[in-house]
């Protein structure tokens, strides 16, 4: 596969030149060329995923725009987008469709990206990028201590909301319709999961 390939799913970047799969840190992530192309490095593989379509940017805006008036709007910290580089830790660069530093961590904010866990974690999946969003991108927000984790799929309507529990990530459960996300990161959040495919 080259970079002109048309990508259908995240694919690990192996034409890419650099330190070799396994071996990626952000110095190396950093200096690869700006080519319009969207990757992040997961346990060292440095991977890269489709561009996101109209539909999944859309919901990307649904969803900031009700944590921004619930988090911002509050002063209980700041609501990020991608792209933005986030390094949860040493060899795991990713950029999360939507993500929430509380006040408490707003110190991991620094010049060229985060550093370091986001409270909130979101990902939109689609079926090219589903699998790669609870496998790999699951077990690195965890092994970071991301709090909270929320996937969402814009096919079935239905968002997932999954809390770290000592180290590992327990599923609260599927949300549909007029169902409230139960988030602990952000309690008494009054969004339902249909608001978010309006």
């Amino acid at each position: 596969m080259t970079t002109r390939a048309k990508l259908f799913s995240v694919t690990p970047a192996d034409w890419v030149p650099g330190p070799g799969q396994g071996r990626w840190t952000y110095k190396e992530y950093a200096a690869i060329p700006e080519d319009g192309h969207r990757y992040e490095v997961v346990n060292g593989v440095l991977y890269m995923s489709p561009s996101p379509n109209p539909r999944h940017q859309r919901i990307v805006l649904m969803i900031s725009n009700h944590l921004l008036g619930f988090v911002e709007g509050q002063g209980l910290g700041m609501v990020f987008v991608s792209p933005l580089d986030v390094e949860l830790n040493y060899g795991n660069i990713v950029q999360p469709d939507v993500f929430v530093l509380l006040n408490e961590h707003l110190d991991r904010i620094a010049s060229s990206r985060i550093i370091g866990a986001p409270d909130l974690a979101i990902e939109i999946a689609s079926p090219s990028t589903a699998r790669h969003d609870l496998n790999e991108k699951l077990d690195a927000y965890a092994a970071a201590g991301v709090p909270e984790y929320w996937v969402v799929t814009p096919d079935a309507h239905v968002v997932e909301v999954w809390v770290l529990d000592r180290g590992v990530y327990r599923s609260l459960g599927l949300f549909i319709a007029d169902d409230v996300l139960p988030s602990q990161v952000l309690p008494g959040l009054p969004v339902t999961a249909e608001q978010f495919f309006m």
